[in-house]
């Protein structure tokens, strides 16, 4: 695809908000419309920054002849209706993280990408930062040596809101899907293959979300 690449936003919340503002910095980016599900939040989000194109329904930005690809910013339990909404109207897609629920819906999106011959990525920021970068071009040159252990952590203290989506089952709460994706993307980076074997246990909060979680992945037949 050469020239600007011309982008929607399907959603209207915080992280959409974050996108829209880093896609000031690409110098090959238009942000030419944002999706919806009602007209005043469209509105009110493309007057913020300057989208041209408003759309009151996905299905209406999804099909926008003007987007080459949509970034799909809604609550985790939507991402594989919305991704296969884009990709279905001919639309590449980078969705937000976590990439799906679960690894069915996961590979229908997948599966659908690639019968359609479109681009489709999770949107995991934290694989493109500059001591990332440097990281993977380490192991690309072994200059470290085989990597036998990985040990990453993310938590924050979160208020007690258990209707919001951190602690809300129906939005796909969790610490697993909300910050744990960045610790198992990054393993999965270094380690550049499947586990053979994973471990893993959680404590389950008063709503039933895993309040904390941890695991251990073996990636090497020891």
């Amino acid at each position: 695809m050469a020239g600007t690449i011309r982008w929607g936003i399907l959603g209207t919340g915080g992280i959409a908000k974050k996108f829209a503002e880093g896609l000031q910095s690409v110098s090959d980016a238009e942000l030419a419309a944002v999706g919806s599900r009602a007209d005043h939040t469209a509105e009110s989000f493309a007057e913020a920054f300057g989208i041209g194109h408003r759309h009151a329904s996905y299905e209406s930005l999804a099909n926008d002849p003007d987007v080459d690809v949509v970034y799909v910013a809604t609550p985790h339990p939507f991402h594989m209706e919305n991704t296969l909404l884009c990709l279905n109207a001919g639309k590449a897609v980078l969705c937000e993280k976590p990439f799906a629920i679960n690894a069915s819906q996961a590979q229908k999106m997948i599966e659908t990408a690639k019968e359609k011959k479109l681009f489709l990525m999770e949107a995991m920021w934290t694989r493109f930062l500059p001591i990332i970068a440097k990281v993977r071009q380490w192991l690309e040159d072994e200059v470290i040596g085989e990597v036998r252990m990985v040990q990453a952590n993310f938590g924050f203290r979160a208020d007690w809101l258990p209707e919001r989506r951190w602690l809300n089952p129906q939005l796909g709460g969790g610490a697993l899907l909300d910050v744990g994706v960045y610790c198992i993307s990054l393993a999965s980076m270094i380690f550049r293959q499947p586990p053979q074997k994973i471990v893993s246990m959680a404590h389950l909060g008063q709503t039933g979300v895993d309040e904390q979680s941890a695991m251990i992945k073996v990636s090497y037949p020891y």
